[in-house]
């Protein structure tokens, strides 16, 4: 299938990451009507209601698929669970700005494992970026930040993981759009992602507990943001730029949604921004530029 245009390209990561921004707010504010696993198989349901119909309507068809492809989708599938899912229990711990911070390692995570598993890019121009996101992480995982919950080490880390299980997903996801549209791969992915969550809701329920009438309108409508915006909208513009630009470089402008963050959660949230939490932005964002500009180094030579 063809590539998209390189403006096309880098005009749909870089709205993908201001409404993931704008997602870290959502789920916050879903969590106080939600359980976390409601609040992600409800984000996902709707997401599919949404995806399959564009599907059946532009596409209607697999054209390209392979049974090899079964298994890949299965394990994409995974890093679409452990994001949505990881995060949102994440933020049961930390704050909204935290794990905007902490979701601003996301272009370097996936550069550097990107290097690892495909090697698109050298490890040697990743590797110190890499040190300086992930002290970036650590800084406001350990200290200095306002957190909601008992054990933020522990919501820090998970949000973490999620950050991961998404980097994995973009660099798996680019081999398989090889022969699918993104279209193709992102409702077959959140399909199994959905699947994986609907026997988790028997541990976790908070609605299902209550009722709906103890959910209320603001909850709904963080609930409708990460349904439209941050799952439809957002993972398909995500998975259009990568095809056309390729994880490493499409991770770069990712740090548009740590920003987008933690200004949305000062505003909506009043949560305060920190020392800690502006060091570790610092240091992420510094390893983003080093990792950006050895790559594009190479890249000339």
């Amino acid at each position: 299938m063809a590539s998209p245009s390189f403006a096309l390209a880098y005009g749909a990561i870089v709205a993908a990451a201001v409404l993931w921004g704008g997602s870290i707010v959502a789920q916050k504010l879903a969590l106080g009507g939600f359980s976390a696993v409601e609040a992600s198989v409800l984000r996902d349901i709707g997401g599919l209601a949404i995806l399959l119909p564009t599907w059946w309507w532009q596409e209607g068809r697999m054209d390209g698929f392979v049974r090899s492809d079964v298994r890949t989708l299965c394990l994409l599938g995974l890093g679409v669970l452990g994001n949505h899912l990881l995060i949102l229990i994440g933020l049961k711990y930390v704050s909204g700005a935290v794990a905007g911070v902490i979701i601003g390692s996301a272009p370097v995570v996936t550069a550097l494992l990107s290097s690892l598993l495909i090697q698109d890019v050298p490890l040697r121009a990743v590797w110190l970026g890499g040190l300086l996101s992930f002290a970036g992480v650590g800084l406001v995982s350990t200290a200095g930040f306002h957190a909601a919950g008992e054990q933020p080490l522990l919501g820090g880390a998970l949000v973490f993981l999620g950050v991961v299980s998404w980097a994995l997903y973009s660099i798996g996801s680019r081999t398989v759009m090889e022969r699918l549209s993104p279209l193709t791969v992102n409702w077959t992915t959140l399909l199994v992602a959905t699947l994986l969550q609907i026997p988790l809701l028997w541990t976790d329920r908070k609605m299902l507990q209550a009722g709906m009438s103890s959910v209320a309108a603001a909850d709904w409508l963080a609930l409708g943001y990460l349904i439209v915006f941050a799952t439809a909208i957002a993972q398909q513009a995500w998975l259009f730029g990568v095809k056309g630009i390729g994880p490493s470089r499409a991770s770069v402008w990712g740090n548009l949604t740590p920003v987008a963050a933690i200004a949305l959660s000062a505003l909506i949230l009043r949560e305060a921004v920190g020392p800690a939490e502006a060091a570790g932005i610092g240091f992420i964002l510094l390893g983003v530029w080093v990792v950006h500009r050895r790559t594009a180094r190479l890249a000339r030579v």
